[in-house]
């Protein structure tokens, strides 16, 4: 094992290991060398093969080959034990069977499956049949009485290890393999004689050869080294890597590999395959949830080639093995206390157990799970908390379609695999939903496939919805979009997708690239158009149930991000516990406003802009007014005024094309009057970088009657509502601050003109001045800064741009080779960059409480929605985090788990 060689991890991080390392843990036979705590060791998999196996469930038996065995094989340090310790495990196989890998009459074939610490559904790669050779499967044919079947087996095998290993591209085994069903003129696979499968492997055989320069080898041992090997490789392809990124998974935890004697659900109409769940994994509802196929193997049910029977109808069919598989899964979910997601094959007529780990959910059925076990008794409300995902809990506002007094056209039915609704432009590969993503060309995208596999993971990631013809509830597609909190529709059969054409057929219409669908995750339809969508209602019972758990657990005050009174009501009603940050600029935009605004930035004397200021007075008076209604004695944090001037002004090139065309073809015209003076002062306003020039205190200091308009207004505001029984509480927020000085000038003005508010009105309010901290000298120097500042508010998106001197709005240029390459895990602009942004928040925090004992702390950057720096936030101590409204639940939930989590560890916070 000498390739996939890559970067060796730090000291400290996982892969450390000693010489008495033991590799490989058999299972079988009633008992296991692992059990189902050891997942750090075995795999999530692995974990479950060997507690099922413990717990006397019919398992088959095998073993697994551990994760340090993957990481060794990452740094290209492959200890010589693997393999003696692997070839022990096979011998012991061999013997419980009473058979040889690939050998003999009646050869003992073996699976070869990934499983890694925590679930990747379909991330990496899985071989099936491994031991057939071209003696072996002759043998099996004739023990099995099946040729058909045989064939079948090893047909699946070339191309899966074609595929996974040998890297021969899956589509051209599947175009042979189309082109014999068609000259066949058959449609199911299982309509296939043993000819035709005996023809297909002649063909798959020469593809393998054209290709590779290599026969397929006939050497089991052989195919199962080279099978591990792969499974190695598959935790580092670009699938996996991508699915890390989204879910947060370290990627030198490594995959196990678990190595299982095959049954067979392909023997004939007597044997079976299935995937099922203990609850219904969209909705929570305990029912008995699942899929299956007769006369099919693993991949047919999972994979969209064949679309699935419903697991009820398992009964009909097969009531005892129904009836028996009901049993153990039920006994599988008490003693594992949650959902479990199973795989299982009937071989025969005889049940066998594959697979069960924690099952994938929606943030639906996540909180109704949890509420349902806390009432069975399985687990504490404690457990709940941590049984539902932070961003799983944006499921509860996902938009759904407006109806009511709209034509609807249903184009199709599938299945609904995942809850919401998404209205998109059509894409039909990955590729292009995400080029399509980063050009912005498309606003929304419903990427339609066939079936979805797990090389659609970043396509996936991008669209707002997912569709295909295909597959089941439990399909990749299906699956995987529960996971991510998307709209999926899947098995729509009546749709006809051609990827090659780019085109969606259904109906009497045809479908192209660009075309609008909408998308009906929770009942499956498929809608021609763009159909209007509403905002979901945060009052479901179960969620309001379960946030009452959630509440009184955290520490942290979560605040919303609101600008207008609509979003400051909405942010309510998610649960917002103030006004974290109140953009004063994007009032200004508005077409009342924005001429007034123009004329105040053009004047060229402090007069003229004084005049222009007393007109927006009144409107930014109304605007504060609105927003302390709607907070009632909620606290509200207004930033002044930061972004630079000219972002008020018509583009500078946009007037040259105006002007040089006015002066072609009107040169008399009185608008080139107009604007000739308006391009010299966007000239003049013209800065090289403006992110770090005329704008936020420092647009004050220069011009103090801006902020001494929006003071008053301000305060004003505050007095008004406080005379109609209102409670306000104001704190008022100097942006771009980077010393003490410049913290000072501002902060004077804002208190004068409060106490000449208080003095005309005969009235006051409680109020602080603070400022944001969004430049790294702030945060060094915010033991000053705190002299004058009552709170501090960490802008995060800011102070990351000028911490890593990276523009956001320019970041995506390079981000994705950036993830490629592991230089960053994540996008620092979503999750906080601890290590060097959290160092200056956590030491500036400090360093200003050392000042103030007192001083409120807080974020609005949109870090301040992202679990895992909620998480930071609340490790480091600081008073409230804020984020859009959408964002709230998943705020709310990441705090108190974060308060959880300390509080199990014995923390204790000293900073109150």
């Amino acid at each position: 094992m000498t390739e996939g060689v890559v970067e060796q991890p730090s000291a400290g991080q996982a892969g450390s290991t000693s010489i008495a390392t033991k590799y490989v843990y058999s299972f079988g036979s009633g008992t296991a060398d692992g059990n189902g705590r050891m997942k750090d060791v075995l795999g999530g998999k692995g974990a479950g093969l060997a507690e099922m196996t413990n717990a006397g469930l019919p398992v088959p038996p095998g073993f697994t080959i551990q994760t340090e065995a993957c990481r060794e094989y990452m740094r290209g340090a492959v200890n010589p034990q693997i393999d003696v310790e692997m070839h022990a495990a096979l011998e012991r196989l061999e013997k419980m069977q009473g058979q040889k890998l690939g050998a003999g009459e009646n050869p003992l074939l073996v699976s070869v499956r990934s499983g890694a610490k925590f679930s990747m559904p379909g991330m990496m790669d899985t071989i099936l049949n491994l031991g057939l050779n071209d003696q072996a499967v002759e043998a099996l044919a004739k023990r099995s009485g099946n040729p058909r079947f045989a064939y079948d087996s090893y047909r699946r095998l070339i191309q899966m290890f074609g595929d996974v290993v040998l890297d021969v591209g899956k589509k051209k085994f599947e175009h042979i393999f189309d082109g014999v069903k068609e000259r066949e003129g058959v449609k199911f696979d299982y309509e296939l004689t043993p000819e035709s499968l005996k023809q297909i492997i002649v063909e798959y055989k020469k593809l393998v050869r054209k290709e590779t320069g290599k026969d397929f080898p006939q050497g089991p041992l052989d195919q199962l080294v080279q099978a591990r090997d792969a499974v190695f490789r598959s935790w580092q392809n670009e699938r996996a890597k991508t699915y890390r990124r989204i879910n947060h998974i370290d990627d030198w935890l490594g995959t196990a590999v678990n190595v299982q004697a095959m049954v067979f659900g392909n023997l004939g109409e007597n044997s079976g395959t299935g995937v099922g769940f203990t609850r219904n994994p969209a909705t929570g509802e305990r029912v008995f949830f699942g899929e299956y196929l007769m006369n099919a193997q693993g991949e047919d049910v999972v994979s969209g080639i064949r679309t699935p029977l419903a697991i009820s109808e398992l009964e009909r069919a097969m009531p005892k093995v129904y009836d028996h598989l009901r049993a153990v899964t039920w006994k599988m979910e008490k003693h594992y206390r949650d959902m479990q997601d199973f795989e299982f094959t009937i071989q025969d007529g005889k049940l066998y157990m594959l697979q069960t780990r924690n099952g994938k959910r929606t943030g639906l059925a996540a909180v109704r799970i949890a509420i349902d076990m806390v009432r069975e008794g399985l687990i504490t409300q404690d457990e709940a908390i941590f049984r539902v995902e932070p961003n799983q809990l944006y499921d509860f506002l996902v938009p759904r379609l407006v109806e009511k007094g709209e034509k609807i056209e249903v184009l199709a039915t599938g299945l609904p695999a995942s809850p919401g609704a998404a209205v998109g432009q059509i894409v039909f590969s990955a590729e292009d939903a995400v080029k399509f993503h980063a050009s912005g060309a498309y606003r929304s995208i419903i990427l339609v496939r066939g079936e979805t596999t797990p090389e659609d993971i970043a396509g996936m990631e991008v669209a707002s919805g997912i569709l295909t013809s295909r597959g089941g509830m439990t399909s990749h597609a299906a699956v995987v979009t529960r996971g991510m909190g998307k709209c999926c529709v899947a098995g729509a059969g009546d749709l006809k997708v051609s990827e090659a054409n780019k085109e969606l057929r259904v109906k009497d219409y045809v479908f192209t690239q660009g075309d609008w669908i909408s998308l009906d995750g929770t009942t499956g339809r498929v809608i021609k158009g763009q159909t209007k969508t509403l905002p979901a209602q945060p009052d479901d019972p179960d969620l309001v149930k379960f946030m009452s758990w959630v509440d009184p657990v955290r520490r942290l005050k979560i605040r919303a991000n609101a600008d207008i009174p609509r979003d400051a009501k909405q942010a309510r009603l998610f649960g917002a516990e103030g006004i974290g940050l109140c953009r004063t600029e994007h009032m200004f935009f508005a077409e009342d406003r924005i001429e007034h605004m123009r004329t105040m930035i053009l004047a060229d004397n402090e007069k003229d802009r004084r005049d222009a200021l007393k007109k927006l007075l009144p409107m930014q008076r109304a605007d504060f007014a609105g927003l302390f209604k709607a907070m009632e004695s909620l606290p509200v944090t207004i930033r002044l005024l930061d972004p630079p001037l000219h972002e008020f002004l018509p583009r500078r090139e946009d007037l040259l094309v105006e002007i040089s065309h006015l002066e072609d073809t009107k040169p008399r015209s009185p608008r080139l009057k107009e604007l000739r003076p308006l391009l010299a002062r966007v000239q003049e306003l013209h800065e090289m970088n403006p992110m770090l020039g005329l704008r936020g205190c420092r647009l004050g200091i220069t011009f103090p009657e801006i902020t001494e308009m929006q003071v008053r207004a301000i305060f004003e505001a505050a007095v008004s509502v406080k005379a109609k029984g209102g409670d306000p509480h104001l704190e008022i927020m100097i942006p771009l601050i980077g010393s003490l000085e410049e913290m000072r000038n501002q902060a004077a003005i804002v208190r004068r003109v409060a106490d000449q508010v208080f003095k005309e009105k005969g009235s006051t309010v409680d109020y602080l001045v603070g400022t944001m901290i969004e430049l790294p000298r702030a945060a060094l120097t915010a033991d000053q800064i705190a002299e004058e500042a009552e709170f501090f508010s960490f802008g995060t998106n800011d102070l990351t741009q000028t911490t890593f001197g990276i523009s956001r709005d320019d970041i995506n240029n390079f981000l994705p080779a950036y993830l490629k390459h592991g230089i960053f895990k994540q996008d620092p602009f979503a999750t906080l960059d601890q290590a060097g942004v959290g160092l200056l928040i956590k030491m500036a925090t400090a360093k200003g409480r050392n000042t103030r004992a007192n001083l409120k702390v807080g974020i609005c950057g949109e870090h301040g929605g992202d679990p895992e720096s909620v998480k930071f936030c609340h490790k480091i101590g600081l008073d409230y985090v804020s984020c859009s409204p959408f964002r709230l639940l998943t705020a709310r939930l990441a705090s108190a788990q974060a308060a959880m989590e300390e509080r199990q560890a014995g923390v204790v916070h000293t900073n109150k």
